[in-house]
């Protein structure tokens, strides 16, 4: 017999950690080769980890819920082999908070502090023990923070909050234990509450549960979509220009070639690769909005990453990115668009096909919408999204004057950050976008 110590794996060069959602296998389980032994998360994405070889699972090293670092041991498997090792003896790690703070690298606490609580066992990551020791904050103040992490943990952003207010002489309020009863009744006073992604405070309503309501908790990805949409609002403040195109050339183009296309490919070609490749030369003629902002400093993108956001069957969102679109050809977008697609569908995206992004399209003409204001997909600063293609009526210049036609058109809105992204090009911006979709031509061969 020979124990095999099955580490956490590297899911991409920008994951550092991943949540166990669920062991699918306990101790004592019989287990193959490539069978699933547990469930991990990493932001948005679920995943499997299977075995690498067959045997008996005899420990784990961590609960469902922990957050664990990629290439820690997680599970001692017992094999039939000789002795087979995954990896030399790592040290124990360090388990963290397991809310996923926008903005915050956690990779940031030093892994080699002690995992302790206070007298309530209340839990505190090694970067806020940090912070409180450097600032010389003592245990019962820490012990007061209110808490807007998961089960109320103190975030790196709760505590900086603090000694902000701390240092104006604003009193802080201790925190409130929860208590098991019937619904409360409604004030007219709402609540404030502080944000876990900006020092900016929230008046949230008390809500009265009535007789007949149905209480359905979020799950893990809406907890995630609906922090990062109030933080994009908290950062970022929104403006959105509206464009109307004619797309008539496109869909009359698509519509002649979709078959043969197919045929050849292998693959459907649907309007999205088209609007990629539209808006990668839009990007490139407007380089400025290709940009993230880092306090007063802008980050110039190098790489054009378009993110495009996709539906699940849960009703959640997903992201998925075409990494350095401006090198592909219509096809190649076109393959990329559909494999992203189908996999995002059957969740089965990697951690790093959902990062990187320099710009998102969304297309809400795909619940029939005409236009929207899409929130902007942070750390960027400009989101596109694109309505639903419709038969219009439209005027027609012509060599022999004006006629009325029946025209394909939709609405582009763009939404972008006021902060780096002026009127001017924002509105450009989606104005040229509009010019490049409206020639597009019609006798393009591929």
């Amino acid at each position: 017999m020979a124990q095999y110590e099955l580490l956490l794996p590297k899911m991409g060069e920008s994951v550092a950690e991943a949540t166990i959602i669920k062991w699918v296998k306990a101790a004592g389980d019989a287990i193959d080769a490539d069978e699933s032994v547990l469930e991990i998360a990493t932001d948005k994405v679920d995943s499997e980890v299977p075995s690498p070889v067959a045997g008996t699972l005899v420990k784990t090293l961590f609960n469902e819920g922990d957050v664990v670092k990629v290439g820690a041991v997680i599970a001692i498997i017992e094999t039939e082999a000789g002795a087979v090792t995954a990896a030399p003896a790592l040290q124990a790690p360090v388990a963290v908070p397991t809310t996923a703070i926008p903005g915050i690298d956690l990779t940031e606490a030093k892994s080699e502090s002690p995992r302790i609580s206070n007298a309530e066992n209340r839990f505190y990551s090694p970067l806020v023990k940090s912070i409180a020791a450097s600032e010389g904050l003592a245990q019962h103040e820490l012990d007061s923070i209110t808490g807007s992490g998961n089960d109320g943990r103190v975030t790196k952003n709760d505590i900086l909050n603090y000694l902000s207010n701390r240092k104006a002489g604003t009193p802080q309020a201790a925190p409130t234990q929860a208590v098991a009863a019937a619904p409360a009744v409604a004030t007219t006073a709402p609540t404030p509450v502080a944000s876990s992604t900006s020092e900016i405070k929230i008046n949230t309503p008390n809500i009265t549960v009535q007789a007949g309501d149905e209480v359905i908790e979020m799950d893990r990805m809406r907890k995630l979509i609906a922090e990062h949409m109030v933080m994009s609002k908290h950062v970022s403040p929104h403006v959105t220009s509206f464009v109307e195109a004619d797309v008539t050339n496109i869909v009359r183009w698509r519509e002649r070639i979709k078959k043969d296309f197919e045929k050849k490919e292998g693959e459907k070609i649907t309007f999205t690769p088209i609007f990629i490749e539209a808006l990668v030369k839009t990007i490139k003629d407007f380089p400025m909005i290709n940009v993230s902002l880092n306090g007063t400093q802008i980050i110039k993108r190098k790489n054009i990453n378009i993110g495009m956001a996709a539906a699940l069957p849960s009703g959640n969102l997903i992201v998925p990115v075409i990494k350095n679109a401006d090198q592909m050809n219509l096809i190649g977008i076109t393959k990329v668009v559909n494999d992203l697609a189908n996999r995002a569908r059957n969740n089965k995206l990697t951690p790093d096909e959902i990062s990187g992004g320099t710009y998102t399209l969304t297309n809400v003409g795909s619940f029939g919408n005409v236009m929207g204001t899409p929130i902007i997909n942070q750390p960027q600063v400009a989101i596109m999204a694109v309505g639903a293609i419709r038969k219009m009526p439209a005027v027609i210049e012509t060599p022999d004057g004006d006629m009325i036609a029946i025209r394909h058109k939709m609405y582009l809105s763009h939404s972008y950050d006021h902060r780096i992204v002026d009127g001017a090009l924002g509105g450009q911006f989606v104005r040229r976008f509009a010019d490049y979709l409206e020639a597009f031509d019609a006798n393009r061969i591929l």
